[in-house]
C-alpha cells in the first residue's frame, strides 16, 4: 500500500482538487483506492457526492480496523472508495494528544487497509498540527500544489524547515497549481523554483474552468471533460507522481 498525501500550509491551492483527481486516475488504472477526506471543510467528499459526516466523529475511527472499515463508503467509480470528512476531524489534535506516540496513530490506524487497498491518498487540513505530523510519519510521499507566487514559495521553505527539523518525513512532491502562464510573475517562478527546490516536478497544473466545473458535476474533471487540457496535466501529474513513487500504476 502507497500512502500519498495531499497537503499544503496554505489553503486555496488546489489541493483537494489534486487528491480527487489523482485517486480517480489510480482507479481507473485498476488499484483499490481510498480517498481519506481529513479535511473538515469536506471538498473532497463534496465532489463525490459523499455526505461529509462519520458515524461517531474521530472516535468513531480510532477504536481499531472494523471500525475504521465500517466507515468507509464505497463512490460511484470502481475501485474507488472514500473515507468521508467529518467536521470532528478538527479535533483530531485533541484527539491525538491523548495517546502514546502521538505523532504516530494515523500511521497505525491506516496500517490494516494494506490488506484492501493499493493507494491511499490523504486530502489533509492545512497548517501545521499535530494531525500533520501524523500525516507526515504515516505518508510515503507528500504532494504539495504550489501556486507559483512568493506566499506560496515560502510555505515550502517553511516546510522543508519542519520536515528537517522534525528529522522523519516523506518523499517530497511539490508541483505547480492553478498556473496562469499570461502573468510574468508566474513565469518567474516556475523558472527559478526549481533551481533551489530541484524536488519540484515538472507537471504544471493549468488554472482553468474545468477545475470549477467540479463543484458542479461533483465529479473527477477526467470523468467528465477527459479531453480537456486540465485532464491531460492530470494525467501526466499521475505519471510523474507515481514514478517519483517508484510504483507500478497501470
Amino acid at each position: 500500500m502507497t500512502i500519498i498525501a495531499a497537503f499544503s500550509i496554505k489553503g486555496g491551492v488546489g489541493k483537494s482538487t489534486a487528491a480527487a483527481n489523482l485517486a480517480y486516475l489510480a482507479a481507473r488504472a485498476g488499484k483499490a483506492t481510498l480517498l481519506f477526506d481529513l479535511d473538515p471543510q469536506g471538498a473532497a467528499s463534496y465532489f463525490f457526492r459523499i455526505r461529509p459526516k462519520v458515524k461517531g466523529g474521530v472516535e468513531g475511527l480510532l477504536g481499531g480496523e472494523q471500525r475504521l472499515q465500517k466507515r468507509i463508503k464505497g463512490s460511484d467509480f470502481e475501485n474507488l472508495d472514500l473515507l468521508p470528512a467529518d467536521l470532528s476531524y478538527r479535533h483530531f489534535d485533541l484527539a491525538f494528544d491523548d495517546m502514546k506516540k502521538r505523532r504516530s496513530r494515523l500511521r497505525k490506524m491506516l496500517s490494516p487497509l494494506g490488506a484492501h487497498y493499493d493507494f491511499v491518498f490523504l486530502d489533509c487540513p492545512p497548517n501545521l498540527t499535530l494531525l500533520a505530523e501524523n500525516v507526515f510519519r504515516a505518508a510515503d510521499a507528500l504532494l504539495v500544489p504550489l501556486i507559483p507566487t512568493p506566499l506560496s514559495v515560502r510555505t515550502l521553505e517553511q516546510l522543508h524547515a519542519f520536515l528537517d527539523e522534525d528529522g522523519k518525513g516523506p518523499k517530497l512532491l511539490p508541483f505547480f497549481s492553478m498556473v496562469d502562464a499570461r502573468k510574468k510573475l508566474h513565469r518567474q517562478v516556475m523558472d527559478s523554483l526549481p533551481r533551489s527546490f530541484p524536488e519540484v516536478l515538472a507537471t504544471r497544473i493549468p488554472y482553468l474552468v474545468q477545475a470549477e466545473w467540479m463543484a458542479t458535476q461533483r465529479a473527477p474533471i477526467n470523468s467528465f471533460a477527459p479531453r480537456s487540457r486540465l485532464a491531460a496535466a492530470f494525467e501526466e501529474l499521475w505519471a510523474e507522481v507515481a514514478a517519483r513513487c517508484e510504483v507500478r500504476w497501470w
